[in-house]
């Protein structure tokens, strides 16, 4: 396919040839191989089949930082505290095609670390994972999966990132990793993620060197509701 005189690999028969990419998984449960790895493992094995490597990041077992809004980051470029895994695991981000938020439900809400990291990742990080792919899971015993997600979403939202699509919200159940591998369900939209994860960077990566490769960007106009 040839657009404005530059060639864009295309999917079907003929395949255009892809770079090495990877997709970066942060595991925000205190157990490292609870239901939330559990998830994840099944969405890191469809990438794989796919041709695309990840990484999980555990970050639940440490404790972390509430964002304190000093904004410093925006001047270091890294997040003023050191002491815990952001600023770590924003090196990682900067080198990621794609992203998978992950979290255990506590009290009907992602885990309280989880919100913590995420809200300073994506203050000093979050610009490059701008028009990135990424998805959010959650994992519960029982309930308050819905609120949970609908939390998560709302950073890839707020980004400018493209959210990979699933069969259904990307939930899994289980008191423990064992008891997760029985919803046959939730392993599908599992699958589903890793697939359509693949898929999207794949689109991406063709596009690269064409004027398909960002949106046109819109400038943003902050105001308040009262001015």
């Amino acid at each position: 396919m040839n657009l404005d005189g530059k060639s864009v690999a295309v999917f079907g028969d003929s395949i255009g040839e892809i770079n090495s990419m990877k997709v970066l998984m942060i595991n925000g449960s205190t157990h490292e191989n609870g239901t939330t790895a559990a998830a994840l493992k099944i969405i890191a094995e469809e990438l794989k089949a796919q041709g695309i490597d990840s990484e999980t990041v555990c970050i639940g077992t440490a404790a972390i930082h509430s964002c304190t809004g000093c904004m410093g980051c925006q001047k270091l470029g890294k997040c003023v505290f050191g002491d815990d895994p952001v600023n770590a695991v924003g090196a990682k981000v900067k080198e990621a095609d794609g992203y998978i938020f992950a979290a255990p439900v506590h009290y009907a809400s992602p885990a309280g670390a989880v919100i913590a990291f995420l809200d300073r990742l994506f203050y000093s990080h979050g610009k490059y994972m701008k028009f990135k792919p990424a998805a959010s899971v959650v994992a519960a015993r029982r309930a308050g999966t819905t609120a949970s997600y609908d939390v998560l979403n709302k950073y890839i939202q707020i980004n400018s990132m493209i959210q990979a699509p699933s069969t259904y919200w990307n939930m899994v159940f289980g008191a423990n990793a064992g008891d997760t591998k029985q919803d046959l369900e939730g392993a599908t939209v599992m699958r589903a993620i890793g697939s359509n994860m693949a898929w999207l960077l794949k689109l991406l990566d063709s596009a690269k060197g064409t004027p398909l490769e960002k949106p046109v960007i819109i400038d943003k106009v902050k105001t308040n509701f009262i001015r």
